[in-house]
């Protein structure tokens, strides 16, 4: 029966991985988290043990539990491009900073630490399929200070190969795009304060116009989060140490749209729908360069398509969820908040 820390257990990938492990394993879930809102039942479940707190502040329960768990899974970081522009000293200090000690601590006591990377290590590379052992990594200038995300977080990933090299047990994830209900909060109504398909779904509840940046030209691979997560439990479980020293892109290289192919697949599919149907007609689609949406600091990446060869081969796994069922589902789990989105409006 295996121990599993989740720093960060109510965010988007911590509340569904949570999920799957308590309805399809013996698992216990250690959970630390500052809000409960994604977790509902699940808190008051017999293998869940959740704690209320903060990895910058609670340092002493981190360890402890590190030091209790056989896999840890710190989550907590911040991943909205809004940010990275206008804080990114935020970014550095929770997405490195924070987690460094967590890592030195599974490093301490001999633990499997399955560390999220990010597609965004990868940066402006050139080549068609970005492959975890091959590719280069290619940042911004100094004055692009979006780049500090993908920086920081490969830094972390050269840290813990670092480690590993000394004998730390690791994994490290690159998730592309992983969507589905739970991503960030449709309430939010402030442009760039939520990622790509939240924010033009939250504009369609509420009828207001979609802002394409820079003509949304800009395509991406995007994962339904149920795939992503089967991948992440077959790491966890490690069968014969499998993942061990392992990178792994999670995606779906079949689901590769533009942005503005995303924004006319939403609208066509929200005239399905009769809470979405009316709002939606009065979406128009706008066009806005990168620096009016997000700052000066922002650059963009045209293509990003994972190479999956490695994951599929060594964890038996492949994503099989596509984009018009993926978006069905969150369309689907969105309904019964259309009422609340709206009310925004008032």
């Amino acid at each position: 029966m295996k121990k599993v820390l989740i720093l960060g257990v109510n965010g988007f990938i911590g509340h569904h991985l949570s999920k799957r492990i308590l309805e399809t394993t013996d698992w216990e879930v250690y959970g630390m988290d500052m809000q409960t809102e994604r977790l509902g039942d699940m808190i008051n479940h017999p293998r869940m043990h959740f704690f209320e707190g903060d990895i910058t502040i609670n340092k002493e329960w981190v360890e402890y539990h590190v030091k209790k768990c056989d896999v840890i899974l710190p989550l907590v970081a911040i991943a909205t491009p809004s940010t990275y522009v206008k804080q990114p000293l935020r970014v550095f200090e929770l997405d490195f900073e924070a987690n460094l000690p967590i890592v030195r601590s599974a490093a301490k006591y001999g633990k499997h630490l399955v560390f999220p990377s990010t597609s965004e290590v990868y940066g402006m590379c050139h080549d068609e399929e970005f492959d975890p052992e091959e590719s280069e990594l290619i940042c911004g200038p100094i004055n692009k200070p979006r780049w500090i995300y993908s920086c920081a977080k490969q830094l972390m990933d050269r840290v813990i190969w670092g480690y590993g090299m000394e004998g730390l047990n690791f994994t490290l994830f690159r998730p592309f795009n992983w969507i589905g209900a739970g991503l960030d909060n449709i309430h939010t109504p402030k442009e760039g304060s939520s990622r790509v398909v939240t924010q033009f779904f939250g504009h369609i509840v509420r009828g207001e116009n979609i802002s394409l940046v820079d003509g949304g030209a800009q395509k991406r691979a995007f994962t339904y989060i149920d795939d992503g997560i089967d991948a992440l439990m077959r790491i966890i479980d490690n069968k014969d140490g499998v993942a061990t020293g392992k990178i792994y892109n999670i995606g779906n290289p079949t689901n590769n749209f533009s942005i503005r192919e995303l924004a006319h697949m939403m609208l066509d599919l929200a005239a399905e729908y009769p809470e979405y149907a009316e709002t939606a007609k009065k979406v128009s689609l706008t066009e806005t360069t990168s620096a009016a949406y997000y700052g000066k600091g922002y650059q963009d990446v045209q293509n990003r398509v994972p190479k999956i060869t490695n994951t599929c081969e060594e964890l038996g796994w492949k994503p099989v969820t596509t984009m018009p069922d993926t978006m069905r589902n969150i369309f689907d789990a969105y309904r019964s908040q259309v009422a609340e989105a709206r009310a925004l409006m008032d």
